[in-house]
């Protein structure tokens, strides 16, 4: 009879284990459904559609606001809006001057080379921040030569701050003794 127990408990065991196992493929396919591709970035499928998109890059929380004013949903989880949802509130974001959003809104107003205001997010806003780097640059502008620098650009103070160095604190050298004598000994010269 105990033989049969011991392989009944194994059977439990292995039961419960098979049980674990489809509970996390479970689990893990309910994830990959509650991440959603936005803007080069993976948005948490749990959050509500004003949070999670925030997480995109050049997508602040007042943006994210008047992108919603916008696109007439509030509330809801960015899980629960279907494709056709998900591609409009993507082309609001991209394209916000198209749907009403105000000029003074966008990240890129009056762009230097082309005149025109548009809102850069992801790699397009990395893209555009170094070619502006390096434009400044090559124009030796004040900003520019910081730039070249590595100092701070916007006026800081450099005392105490943006020190860049090996070096972390200062290091007192103790004084070393006197050899043979006093200082009043003649050491060669006049008296």
């Amino acid at each position: 009879m105990k033989k049969e127990d011991a392989k009944e408990g194994k059977d439990t065991k292995e039961k419960k284990k098979e049980s674990k196992q489809e509970d996390v493929a479970v689990d893990k396919r309910l994830r990959i459904k509650n991440i959603i591709r936005m803007g080069e970035t993976d948005l948490d499928g749990s959050k509500t559609v004003e949070r999670a998109i925030t997480n995109v890059k050049g997508v602040s929380y007042s943006y994210a606001h008047a992108v919603l004013d916008v696109f007439g949903i509030k509330g809801k989880k960015i899980a629960d809006l279907s494709e056709q949802e998900l591609s409009k509130l993507e082309d609001i974001i991209i394209n916000p001057l198209k749907h009403g959003i105000p000029v003074w809104m966008v990240n890129r107003r009056n762009d230097p080379e082309t005149g025109v205001s548009e809102h850069l997010i992801a790699s397009k806003m990395d893209l555009i921040q170094k070619a502006d780097i390096n434009r400044e640059k090559r124009l030796k502008s004040y900003r520019g030569i910081r730039h070249i620098l590595g100092q701070p650009v916007r006026g800081q103070r450099t005392r105490s701050s943006f020190r860049g160095g090996k070096v972390v604190g200062v290091k007192r050298v103790k004084a070393a003794p006197a050899k043979g004598g006093s200082k009043d000994k003649d050491k060669g010269g006049k008296k």
